[in-house]
């Protein structure tokens, strides 16, 4: 594929708001992960929340969307010149030139969650009765207000794919002509549902998460919003961020549970690597998904072992923020593009004894070096898995 220019990046996860609070706590190793201190769901586990949504507000004009997801998104979007570059797209190709792709898992479902908790007299409460709150749709339709765009406007929704899958949709826009720029990004939010149904599921741990750790018993949940400006390049432009290649698979083994050859996970690694016209040699680090239940991480493992060489350096960051679901794949690509630009290579917090499946790809320390190419891995329940490959030019 022809590489996708990236002019602005950014993420807010439990670490904090903005690019600049995501590198400084990988550089340190500092998790964001704290006790449950989330009302809705009052379970013994640690969650990666982010400060302050509560007390946030949408501006009076956006009023009709508010819920905890769309305001995590409007905080996430007026971060690292994201706005700035925008308004350079539509002033350079109009709205309709710009296409709106954006993933999420839960939407808005804590807004419903609510209105059911408060019905009256059989019907959601007047503060609480905006249809558009209770689509999967919510998100993309609240940044399609939110930004002005008017070009083409897709929510994504598949499981933890969704907001990795957002940047193959957006390049596919882009080559076709239909679109010469893109805002991708996405937003999940803690809510019940999401807590008590993956504890109902036995994948939520006592402990904060441990990926790779031999004695993993599970995922720590959390929430996070993240957007990146895509562009076509110009023909006589060198240098800055690329999207170099992207690839996608459904290998549909079980409902929730992995190939257990990962056979998924690696086709689309070898589409995204074949797509970037590169070896896997060539990839300086990998962001694993690495949630740390146990059937995951071994089968993710067993995948890399098997296509790249001992010189990577893989790390699953979901230590750091949890498990962001529909905004792990904007968040960890975001967290693979500081590993390009800054060159820190994070650690895979809480894992003390590795997993014996574990090859020597896999890494539990930081480092810090120059690199050329990163990836990231970002696979869904249903096997709908994607892989993004990243450069600079």
């Amino acid at each position: 594929m022809s590489p996708v220019a990236i002019r602005a990046h950014t993420a807010t996860t439990a670490l904090g708001r903005g690019r600049r609070a995501q590198a400084d706590a990988l550089r340190e190793g500092r998790s964001g992960l704290r006790q449950n201190d989330f009302s809705h769901a009052p379970l013994a586990c640690w969650i990666g929340r982010v400060d302050g949504l509560e007390d946030e507000t949408l501006p009076d004009s956006l009023a009709g969307w508010d819920c905890r997801n769309n305001r995590l998104a409007w905080i996430s979007l007026q971060q690292d010149g994201v706005p700035e570059a925008l308004r350079a797209m539509t002033d350079k190709y109009g709205a309709e030139r710009v296409a709106l792709v954006v993933g999420t898992s839960t939407s808005s479902i804590g807004a419903s969650e609510e209105a059911y908790e408060r019905l009256v007299d059989g019907a959601f409460p007047p503060d609480l009765a905006r249809p558009i709150i209770h689509t999967p749709h919510s998100l993309g339709d609240f940044l399609q207000h939110a930004t002005g765009l008017r070009g083409p406007c897709v929510t994504v929704a598949t499981a933890c794919s969704s907001s990795a899958k957002v940047f193959a949709q957006a390049a596919r826009l882009i080559q076709s002509g239909m679109v010469d720029a893109a805002l991708v990004g996405g937003v999940d939010t803690l809510c019940g549902s999401v807590l008590f149904g993956f504890n109902s599921l036995g994948l939520v741990s006592a402990r904060p998460c441990r990926p790779f750790a031999q004695d993993r018993d599970g995922i720590s949940l959390g929430e996070a919003g993240g957007f990146a400006v895509l562009e076509r390049v110009g023909d006589d432009e060198s240098g800055g961020l690329r999207l170099l290649g992207y690839g996608e698979s459904s290998d549909a083994h079980h409902m929730s549970t992995p190939h257990p050859e990962g056979l998924g996970a690696q086709l689309a690694m070898h589409d995204a690597l074949a797509r970037a016209g590169l070896a896997a040699a060539a990839i300086d680090h990998l962001n694993l998904h690495g949630t740390a239940t146990p059937a995951n991480d071994r089968v993710e493992a067993l995948a890399v072992s098997a296509l790249f060489p001992e010189s990577l350096h893989a790390a699953s960051t979901k230590g750091f923020t949890g498990h962001t679901l529909g905004a792990a794949g904007i968040v960890e690509s975001v967290f693979a593009l500081i590993a390009l630009q800054d060159g820190i290579l994070p650690a895979t917090l809480g894992s003390t004894t590795p997993d014996p499946a574990c090859g020597p790809q896999i890494r539990f320390a930081t480092e810090s070096r120059p690199i050329r190419h990163a990836m990231n891995n970002s696979f869904g329940f249903g096997g709908n898995n994607c892989s993004l490959v990243f450069g600079r030019a």
